[in-house]
């Protein structure tokens, strides 16, 4: 299986800290957070991955290169414009080949990656959800008998990794356009299944979240 790291944004919410610095670059416990994600994609015995890149680009692809140093191959995804989510995803495609493929939002710090199973039968993808963070009470999906559904209800949020087929991307046009409408149209179509992760998950969204973050792993050794 493939994998795919989502570092295309611009990082507003990261400001001041991301004017001079893109996102996945920043440190986090001493190295770039995109670099714990490679880590452990390699130790999950994954060695193709396709990361995404539009603002400081170069930054990035100069910090990674060719993926060596980290047991793995990147294959570089370059967007003139941030194409969002879907949009990203679906250039990428190419890249990423017609088998099932591992995504990761790139601003996500999570010690687990989800089951690498192939989706069953004719699901288009499977979503690891957290309970939901102070900064998201409301929640995205609910979950039942390990099927992702719509509810008003009990509902957990996105952690941003899951497994995604190609087919949710298919029939999209060219250009920018986000990934959660095809999921939830998928979702309302029972092709969506999914896990309820009860580990250590931060959206580190944000220079206060990324403070935090660091001193949950400092004061943990």
């Amino acid at each position: 299986m493939r994998a795919m790291i989502l570092a295309a944004g611009l990082g507003k919410r990261m400001r001041p800290l991301t004017d001079h610095c893109p996102k996945p670059l920043l440190p986090v416990a001493g190295k770039p957070l995109i670099v714990h994600h490679l880590e452990r994609l390699r130790e999950a015995g994954i060695h193709e991955v396709v990361i995404n890149v539009s603002y400081r680009a170069e930054q990035i692809i100069q910090a990674l290169g060719s993926g060596d140093n980290y047991g793995l191959r990147i294959h570089w995804s370059r967007e003139t414009a941030p194409l969002e989510t879907g949009g990203g995803i679906q250039q990428a495609l190419p890249l990423l080949g017609e088998a099932p493929f591992l995504l990761i939002n790139g601003d996500v710090w999570c010690e687990a990656l989800p089951d690498q199973r192939l989706l069953q039968d004719e699901d288009l993808a499977h979503l690891m959800l957290v309970d939901n963070p102070p900064h998201h009470p409301s929640g995205d999906f609910g979950l039942t008998d390990g099927r992702v559904i719509q509810t008003d209800t009990q509902r957990f949020t996105y952690a941003g990794i899951g497994i995604i087929h190609p087919a949710l991307l298919a029939g999209q046009h060219p250009g920018a356009f986000a990934l959660a409408p095809l999921l939830r149209d998928a979702i309302d179509d029972q092709r969506v299944s999914g896990e309820r992760y009860t580990g250590h998950w931060v959206d580190v969204g944000t220079p206060e979240r990324l403070a935090e973050l660091e001193s949950q792993l400092h004061q943990r050794g």
